[in-house]
């Protein structure tokens, strides 16, 4: 039996481990741009994104929070939160 995290409310599961190395990129920004200010996606993958961060970062600035909840030699867990936009 598969048991779903209990999540806090406007955070969202986003586990890219399951895409195409090539699609990722642009499906994290459109899911991130889907946010809005105070929602999160739980971000899950196999690695330290860290070029990843730095676009997101360049892209969405102080409205961008990231905070990492794992980082393990299985999955990386990081919580990109939205701040401060209005859609």
């Amino acid at each position: 039996m598969h048991v779903q995290p209990v999540l806090e409310p406007n955070t969202h599961i986003f586990d890219a481990r399951g895409l195409a190395r090539r699609f990722r990129h642009s499906a994290i920004f459109g899911a991130i741009g889907v946010l809005r200010s105070g929602e999160t996606m739980r971000f899950v993958n196999d690695h330290d994104p860290l070029p990843l961060i730095v676009q997101l970062r360049n892209h969405l600035g102080e409205n961008l929070t990231v905070t990492y909840r794992e980082h393990g030699p299985e999955a990386v867990v990081i919580d990109f939160g939205i701040i401060g936009l209005t859609k």
